[in-house]
Formats: C-alpha cells, sequence, structure tokens
C-alpha cells in the first residue's frame, strides 16, 4: 500500500482516508454472509418465562422463582382418572410453577407466530438440567435431566373465535431437593419455523420473601426502581465473583458512595438494585486506620446458599432461605457482620467448591498482616479459621514486616497459592509465590517474581530462566490465577506470567507492560479475558502464547459500525461496561448504554471470533491491481478448510447423565388444547417421574434394574385397552395417560461435538476422531534416500494433558489423499494409577484433555447461523475416580431365590411384604449383589475379590443386627436347615426372566459370619426404601474403586 501506483488514477487520496474506505468495504464484505441469513432465513428466538399455576393463561406476566414447596393441588384430579393405568391410591403433588414459552421472529407479532407454529406441528422440547448440589455428604451426586414435550394452551383473554385465540406452550418447571440451580434449555421438534436451540437460567432466589401484603420482597434490603445514571456512567469495572456453576443468585458491587447491588438470579437477563439493611457504621482504631470511608459495597462474592459483602474494612453474610438445601430453614433474618475484631483489605473467591463446602478468603492488614482468614460455608453455615495457624507468612519466609496481596486456593491440593509483598527499608519492593498447605500446615517459598520486566526482543514469549536482560519498568503483580482443570497459573499485573508446574515460568510478551491488568474473567475451559485498569479488553487462549485485543482494536470498529448500520439496541455511542464474564464458555458483557439522555443496563455478548476474524482480515489483506481497478483479497491463515468430530461414542457413559422423557397427557380435544386440569395432571405425572428416580436410591435392587418399572409394573399387559379406549374417545377425565411417555432413556445419541466433561473410571478409554481438510496441497513424502515411501501431512494435532501421570492419550494419523484430508483417531484413557476409595461421585481428581490443531489457534473459524465459531482448540475437563450414577446393591430377588433352593425351604415374615422379605436366623444366609449403573441402565453381579465381598457382607451383617434400618419379627418357624455350610461355593443361575438383563450370571456368594446371627427365633428383615435424597455413608474397607 505505500506506492502510489497502487491507487486509482485521478487526484491523490490521503492514506487515513484510504483507509476508512477500505475498513467500509470489508464491514460490507464480511457482513454479506449476515445479510444473506437475515434474508433467508428469519432470526427467532425463544422466550421463556415463569409463571405460577393462578396465573397460567394471563398475558404479559411473570414470577420470580423463590416457593421450593410441593403444592397438594393435583390429586383431587387422579382421583377421576378410573380407567388409567394410574393407581389412585398414590399420592400426586405438582410444583409450584409452570414455564411459559413463545417465540418471537423480528417485525412479527408473537402472537401470531406462536398460533401459526401450533398450526404447523411446532412442538418445543424442554430439556431441564439440574445441577449437582456442594454438600454430597447431604445429598446424591447425580448429574439428572428430564426432557419434556410443551402443551398447548389458549390465553384466558376473550377472542372472537377459538381458531385466533393467542396461546402459548406449558410445561412444568420441577425441583428437586439439593439443587437450587437450573438449565432450561429449548428446542423445537423440527417442525414450523426455524428456530435455533436457547438457554435459560431457572435459579431459586432464596433472598425473596413475601409482606403481610402478599407482595414480594427482598430479604437483604429494599428493590430500588430508578437506575440513575450517576450510578454507572463513567463508573470502573469489576469483577463478578461466584462459585461456577453452584451459585443461583449473582451480586455485583462497585456503585460509589452507595449501599446498592445489583443481584439476578437468571445471569443478569434480569435483574433488580437493591438498597442493603447494612449499617455502615465503622470506627478507626490504631490497626485499622479511618481513611476514606465510604459506603461503597466493594468486594461481592455469591455461593449456592450465602452472599458476602466487603464494604470499607466491614464483612457482612446474608444466608438465603433454602428449604430445599437444608432440613430446616436456615436463613438470616438481617446480615451477618463477621471477622468484627479485624481490619480486612480485600476478600478473595473460591470458584469450585471440595469435600462438600465452599469456601472463601479474607486477607487482613494492622495487627494480623502475613496471615489469612480462610472461610468455609456448608448448609448456609459459615466459619473462619485464620491460617497459617502456628507462625505468619512473614515470619515463615524470613522477613519482619510484610503484605499478602492476593490468595488462590487449590482445592485438590489442599494448597494456598500467595502472593507475598515484602520490602527492606528504602529498597525496592519484592514479590514471591508462596504455597500453604491447609491439611500438614507446612509453608513453602516457590517462586521469585522477577524485580523488572524481560527485555522479549520481538518474541511472543520468553522462559524466565534468570539469564535474560530487564527493561527499567518494575514488576507489579496484582494476583494469581489458577486452572485446577489444566493446571496452568497465571501470575498477573502489568505482565502475564504463565506456568504449568509452579517453577518454570513463561513470559507472555504481547501484553504491553505499560498497562495494567485489573481482573480476569475466566472461563476454565480454556479462554481467559482480561480487563486492564483503562477497560482495555484482552483475550488469552490457555496454553498458547499470543495475547489478542479486544477493544479497543480494529475489529471493534468493524463490529460497531455494523451494529450501528443495523440499528442495534445492545450498542450505543456512549456506554459503560460493568463487568466481564463468562457463562456457559461464552464472554458477556454487562453494559449501561446512554441513548438521547435515557439509560439502559443490557447483557450483551462479546463476540471474540468475529471480533478476531475482523482483526485478521484487516490487517492481512492484498490490494492487487486487475485492469484499472485495484481488487481486494484475504489471506486465510488456517491450516485447514474443515473440522468435524467423527466417531463419537454414546455419550451417557462418560458424562454420567440420566435423563428422563415426559410427554403431556394426551387431550381428547379436537382443537388439541389443554386446559388447566390436564395441565395439572402433566404436573402430577412429572413430579411422580421424578418422585420413583428419587426413592430407588435404596440399597437393594428391583426385579427390574428401571426407576419406572413399579409404576406400570401391573398395568404394563393392559396397554392396548387403554389405548383403545383413548382412540374412541372414551377415557376418563377428558385424557388419556399413555405408559410409554413416561420413561428414562439410556441410549442417547452423540451430538457431534465433545461434551462438557466426562468420567473415566478405573481403566476406562474415550475414543473420538478429528477429521480435518487441509488448506491447499499440505501432503510431502519422505525424500530420504532408501528409506520406505511415507506420506506426511503438513496438518498436525496436538493432545496436552495435565497430568499425564494419571491418564494417556494416543493419536492415529490416516492420510486420505484424494480428499486432501487427514484423520486423527485419539483415544484417551485412565492409568489406574491416580484414584482412591470412595463412593460414587464423591473426591474425583480434576484434569483435563487438551486437543490443538498446530497454528490453528485464534486464526480458525466456523460459519454457523449463530455467527462464527472458534476451531482448532478443544478442551475437554475430566473427572478421575468412582464416577456418579453407580452402586452396590443387595439383590433380593435372587437371594430369596438361592436361599429356597440351598435350604430347601423358605419363610417368609408373619406380614408379607415383597419388598422386605425375611429370612430364617437358622438357615445359611447367602447374600448376592449387584453393580448397577443407574445411567446405562447396566447391571452385573459383583465380581470383586472374596476379601473384598467378605468385607461388604460383613459391614451389610452389621446392619443387619446393629443398624437402624433393620427389623427383626418373631416367627414360629422351627425347619431344621440342611443348606451347605461352605462359605465360597459358586451357584448356578437359576432359571426365570430377571428383567432387561435376561437370566443372572453365576455369582460368588457368602453365608454371614455367626458372630452376626440373631437372637433364637428372629426372622431378619430386608431394609425400607431410604429417603428421597439419603445422606452418604462411609464405605466399606475395599479395593475396589467403586462400592
Amino acid at each position: 500500500m505505500c506506492g502510489t501506483a497502487m491507487f486509482p488514477a485521478g487526484p491523490p487520496w490521503s492514506r487515513v482516508r484510504v483507509l476508512q474506505v477500505l475498513w467500509a468495504l470489508l464491514a460490507v464484505l464480511l457482513a454479506s454472509w449476515r445479510l444473506w441469513a437475515i434474508k433467508d432465513f428469519q432470526e427467532c428466538t425463544w422466550q421463556v418465562v415463569l409463571n405460577e399455576f393462578k396465573r397460567v393463561g394471563e398475558s404479559g406476566v411473570s414470577d420470580s422463582f423463590f416457593e421450593q414447596e410441593p403444592v397438594d393441588t393435583v390429586s383431587s384430579l387422579f382421583h377421576m382418572l378410573v380407567d388409567s393405568p394410574l393407581n389412585p391410591s398414590e399420592k400426586y403433588l405438582g410444583f409450584p410453577y409452570y414455564l411459559k414459552i413463545n417465540y418471537s421472529c423480528e417485525e412479527k407479532p408473537s402472537e401470531d407466530l406462536v398460533r401459526m407454529g401450533h398450526l404447523t406441528g411446532l412442538k418445543p422440547l424442554v430439556l431441564v438440567t439440574f445441577q449437582s448440589p456442594v454438600n454430597f455428604y447431604r445429598w446424591k451426586i447425580e448429574q439428572l435431566q428430564i426432557q419434556m414435550e410443551a402443551a398447548p394452551f389458549r390465553s384466558k383473554e376473550p377472542c372472537m373465535a377459538e381458531e385466533v385465540c393467542s396461546m402459548s406452550w406449558y410445561t412444568p418447571m420441577p425441583i428437586k431437593n439439593g439443587s437450587v440451580v437450573m438449565r432450561v434449555d429449548v428446542s423445537s421438534n423440527g417442525l414450523g419455523s426455524f428456530i435455533p436451540d436457547k438457554r435459560f437460567q431457572m435459579n431459586i432466589n432464596g433472598f425473596l420473601k413475601r409482606d403481610q401484603d402478599n407482595n414480594i420482597q427482598f430479604t437483604v434490603g429494599e428493590k430500588l426502581f430508578d437506575l440513575m445514571p450517576r450510578y454507572f456512567v463513567g463508573v470502573s469495572s469489576r469483577p463478578l465473583w461466584h462459585t461456577v456453576d453452584q451459585s443461583p443468585v449473582l451480586i455485583l458491587g462497585g456503585i460509589p458512595n452507595e449501599k446498592y447491588v445489583l443481584m439476578t438470579d437468571t445471569s443478569f437477563k434480569d435483574f433488580s438494585l437493591v438498597e442493603l439493611s447494612i449499617d455502615s457504621c465503622w470506627v478507626g482504631s490504631f490497626y485499622c486506620p479511618h481513611s476514606g470511608f465510604t459506603a461503597t459495597i466493594y468486594d461481592t462474592i455469591a455461593t449456592e446458599s450465602t452472599l458476602f459483602i466487603r464494604q470499607n474494612q466491614l464483612v457482612y453474610y446474608f444466608t438465603g432461605t433454602y428449604t430445599t438445601l437444608y432440613e430446616r430453614n436456615r436463613g438470616s433474618g438481617s446480615w451477618v457482620r463477621v471477622l468484627a475484631s479485624e481490619c480486612i483489605k480485600k476478600l478473595c473467591p473460591v470458584y469450585f467448591h471440595s469435600n462438600g463446602s465452599e469456601y472463601i478468603m479474607a486477607l487482613t492488614m494492622g495487627k494480623h498482616e502475613g496471615y489469612v482468614y480462610f472461610g468455609t460455608i456448608r448448609d448456609g453455615q459459615v466459619s473462619f479459621e485464620m491460617l497459617p495457624r502456628k507462625w505468619s507468612v512473614c515470619e515463615q519466609i524470613g522477613v519482619t514486616t510484610c503484605s499478602i496481596i492476593w490468595s488462590e486456593y487449590i482445592a485438590g491440593e489442599y494448597t494456598l497459592l500467595l502472593l507475598v509483598e515484602t520490602g527492606y527499608g528504602n529498597a525496592s519492593k519484592r514479590f514471591q509465590v508462596v504455597s500453604y498447605n491447609t491439611a500438614s500446615d507446612d509453608l513453602e517459598l516457590l517462586y521469585h517474581i522477577p524485580e523488572f520486566i524481560p527485555e522479549a526482543r520481538g518474541l511472543e514469549f520468553l522462559m524466565i530462566l534468570g539469564t535474560e536482560s530487564y527493561t527499567s519498568t518494575a514488576m507489579a503483580p496484582k494476583g494469581i490465577f489458577c486452572n485446577p482443570y489444566n493446571n496452568l497459573i497465571f501470575i498477573w499485573g502489568n505482565f502475564l506470567l504463565q506456568s504449568s508446574n509452579k517453577e518454570n515460568f513463561i513470559y507472555l510478551a504481547d501484553f504491553p507492560k505499560e498497562l495494567s491488568i485489573k481482573y480476569m474473567a475466566r472461563s476454565f475451559r480454556g479462554a481467559v479475558a482480561i480487563v486492564t485498569e483503562t477497560e482495555e479488553i484482552w483475550y488469552l487462549l490457555e496454553g498458547s502464547y499470543r495475547v489478542y485485543q479486544l477493544f479497543p482494536s480494529k475489529g471493534w470498529q468493524v463490529h460497531i459500525s455494523l451494529q450501528l448500520m443495523q440499528q442495534s439496541s445492545l450498542y450505543a455511542s456512549n456506554e459503560t461496561m460493568l463487568t466481564l464474564f463468562y457463562e456457559d464458555s461464552k464472554l458477556y458483557q454487562l453494559v449501561y448504554l446512554m441513548n438521547n439522555q435515557k439509560g439502559q443496563l443490557v447483557k450483551r455478548l462479546m463476540p471474540v471470533e468475529q471480533l478476531l476474524m475482523y482483526q485478521q482480515h484487516t490487517s492481512r489483506y492484498d490490494l492487487e491491481r486487475k485492469g484499472g481497478y485495484l481488487m481486494l483479497s484475504f489471506i486465510n491463515f488456517c491450516p485447514f478448510s474443515v473440522m468435524r468430530l467423527r466417531s463419537l461414542p454414546r455419550p451417557q457413559r462418560y458424562t454420567r447423565q440420566e435423563r428422563y422423557r415426559a410427554r403431556p397427557p394426551r387431550v381428547l380435544e379436537r382443537s388439541g388444547f389443554h386446559n388447566e386440569n390436564s395441565l395439572a395432571i402433566y404436573q402430577g405425572l412429572v413430579y411422580y417421574l421424578l418422585w420413583l428416580h428419587s426413592v430407588y436410591d435404596k440399597p437393594y435392587a428391583d426385579p427390574v434394574h428401571d426407576p419406572t418399572w413399579r409404576w406400570w409394573e401391573n398395568n404394563k399387559q393392559d396397554q392396548d385397552y387403554y389405548f383403545f379406549l383413548a382412540s374412541n374417545w372414551r377415557s376418563s377425565g377428558g385424557v388419556s395417560v399413555e405408559m410409554d411417555s413416561y420413561e428414562k432413556i439410556y441410549n442417547l445419541e452423540s451430538a457431534y461435538e465433545l461434551p462438557e466433561r466426562i468420567f473415566l473410571d478405573k481403566g476406562t478409554e474415550y475414543s473420538f476422531a478429528i477429521f480435518l481438510s487441509a488448506q491447499g496441497h499440505t501432503f510431502r513424502t519422505q525424500t530420504e534416500l532408501g528409506a520406505a515411501f511415507q506420506l506426511h501431512s503438513q496438518v498436525d494435532v496436538g493432545v496436552v494433558l495435565a497430568d499425564p501421570a494419571c491418564i494417556e492419550a494416543s493419536v492415529k494419523q490416516e492420510v486420505m489423499i484424494n480428499r486432501n484430508s487427514v484423520l486423527f483417531s485419539i483415544t484417551l484413557k485412565d492409568k489406574k494409577l491416580c484414584y482412591d476409595q470412595g463412593i460414587s461421585g464423591h473426591h474425583l481428581m480434576k484434569t483435563s484433555m487438551t486437543v490443538n490443531v498446530v497454528g490453528s489457534s485464534g486464526l480458525c473459524f466456523q460459519e454457523t447461523h449463530r455467527g462464527p465459531r472458534m476451531q482448532g482448540n478443544l478442551m475437554v475437563p475430566v473427572f478421575i475416580g468412582c464416577p456418579p450414577g453407580k452402586r452396590l446393591a443387595f439383590d433380593i430377588t435372587y437371594t430369596v431365590e438361592y436361599s429356597r433352593l440351598k435350604n430347601k425351604h423358605y419363610f417368609d415374615c408373619v406380614h408379607v411384604n415383597p419388598e422386605m422379605p425375611c429370612f430364617l436366623f437358622r438357615d445359611i444366609f447367602y447374600p448376592f449383589f449387584l453393580i448397577q449403573d443407574l445411567v446405562t441402565g447396566d447391571s452385573g453381579s459383583f465380581q470383586g475379590s472374596p476379601c473384598a465381598l467378605l468385607s461388604l457382607v460383613a459391614t451389610f451383617c452389621w446392619w443387619w443386627v446393629a443398624g437402624p434400618q433393620w427389623t427383626a419379627s418373631r416367627t414360629t418357624a422351627r425347619t431344621k436347615s440342611t443348606a451347605s455350610t461352605a462359605p465360597w461355593t459358586r451357584p448356578t443361575a437359576l432359571s426365570g426372566p430377571r428383567g432387561p438383563q435376561g437370566p443372572p450370571k453365576t455369582r460368588p456368594s457368602t453365608s454371614c459370619p455367626t458372630r452376626a446371627r440373631a437372637s433364637s427365633g428372629s426372622v431378619w428383615r430386608t431394609p425400607h426404601a431410604m429417603t428421597v435424597f439419603p445422606k452418604a455413608s462411609s464405605p466399606p474397607n475395599s479395593s475396589s474403586r467403586c462400592w
């Protein structure tokens, strides 16, 4: 572009004007695909709100999600269903809320679209995912989903004819004990308009209550309705801190000179401005001097049940009302001041829970400088401990004075990483990274941070060895960031240092030393966003060395120009960013917009891929003269043109995701619309389905390994009769309940993408393939003389394992020269080295696998209907240990059959109960156990070692004699036992059906030890079904990873 010959004929143009014209032309070219998509496909989106039952059918209403108790409003309706497969003696309850579903497209009324969608066969499918609880000692760890089909319902508003009445779709909004965070994914059944899938956050807000007038109000303070511009305009952004995937309510402070915070239970889709009810009283002292008092709420941290704030040097917490988490109400009546005698200068978050608890850290100043207050939150109860327990950090590293400026907790290692500042008189400040083990109380000095920023000399990164030259700019570290999945550690300030072993650090030279990092937004999926003190936004892919500037940048100029051309309501010429955060691996901004003296607070997607793509094209293009004009062409630096995942296995075995399916009952109305009664019955059916799932968690196995088996156990043979009644419109109650509509799904297919996480048991393998089509001709042959002919590809794939001592990966390459493509088959395997005996789902080790296409970082994008998506970098979190969803269950059915076979008789209880049979105490007892997979439906006999089985049986028989769940009853049976006393006989399989698995396999058996026998004349009974969500118990001593 430097020569004048490249300009068109005519008056000379200035370079600035040429660049402006080129950028405008580039914006039009890059937007062409989007304009084409808008022309051919309407941009439609799902809309979901929450409604109480009494407000179903009303327009323009939305309710808050805070009621948590089941409601008894549906049981009377089930008594009318006399000729249905349902048992009228069962108790059916309902949930407090429904999900109301609509969709809208640009420039079209939503009512017309929904009615058109219903007439063309469109049915929304709703997938509700329950987040596992923090305290696995109280609640069961499981990955549970339920998929529901939405039911059409006419609006209650009057209309001229029912064909043109407004309508919506409804599904029950289920609630599960132990879960307060729910994801709602809405998709289409494939008929009608094309509507992309959309995810909503539906979380329980435990900080709301009803007043005497039945109005909803906040328990933490008073809601404000006037969002004045002075609260947000020109205010510095601040980080959004919370426990990842566990916090139902998020809180954000930082409003100058006000006790105001922003609160949301929908991840800022909706929000409220709340004035906190705290006293703001603070008196200075010798160790905590009075300087700069303000009402501003500085640090805010949200956990599963508790909110923390810091105002000046004071720390408060407030526990929400969550009856689904606690056995009783432990909600706070007011803000509780904690660490009242301490001078707190900063709160530090802990992003992940562990050992059934959440954590928070408070850094002190004054009399306890050099200590950290480590807070533990479990079931809403908060406790703090001062660490180290013996001597301060300053004393242990050999200095008289020091200051801890940041703390990062690595839960899997019980380790605190402390960023410590030391000063020696008038000398310059020095910084160290110190490791403290909370279990052993040991402290270790890990790393001395260099005093000055090194001289990179044009390199992208530089290994810090101590022999490099340095600039005159002093390093000013501010914090530490650790990703527990890939073990990468970052030290940040006016620089970026990266390490994977806490010893050797790499300096990332792309980040300019003239800037200073204020905070980092973390995805924990391989991407990090950086916000500087000047509100610049930078982007980094973990494991790479390139740091990209997103804002301000040329790519941002192109993007904002396109948005203003389309008159987007999410952008304005005057805007202020309040925070930057990740949600579902996507980067979002919370921005305050000023348009025509009117303010608006919006949440918008930060288009990282589009900005990188725009920036790549604005900086890397060619101008070639074609006759009398210039031709603009772009250079594609991506090493491949197509990237696809293949040979993905069925996901449930690895994701441990249990899924149920529920469809609404069939209504006997020609229009197909439901009424309030049929919706209420739908509520009861979904509730009962989840109740069956919960009571299936018991220490003994059913004859058929499926939670829904008992629901239809006695009516399955009459399925054709019920279908005949429904087909002839003779079902009572106006609805027909189909048994096949309520089931557990065991065979989900892969979605052609890697799962969010995978679980590896001892020796488990996970395999998949990556198909890459190369750019141009990128194959070469071996040219050495005498070497065998071998074809090589320039497209390479690298696999990075966070813990190679625990897992291993193998990669096989297959070159397809006729397709100019390469197929990489990747297998990830557990090495059976990093595990510990434990209960299913407990104390899992976090690690990860990262797959990188060499040379693709930040350069490769795939165009989709949702915009460009980055390719070439895949990260999968991996959990090692006994995965959730497996159990050891007592096989009652086979034990009874085998006892009858061996003892030549069988005496049951005086009062017979099929679920709790009794065994005569004089007979030799041969218990049998099953290893059952609740996710895949697999069930097999326990084939462990004799020592492990004897240990399990000893525990089992101890429960028989001393456990609270075991009862003894008298009997008059006095028949002499004739069974064999050999403890390790191997019986042959008994004949007869055994559910979906067929006849049982041969399995080991043993008799109960003599010391566990009951008193004379007693029989022992199998345990009752456990409560809906039982507490965890201690595992028996076994060499197996699962028990």
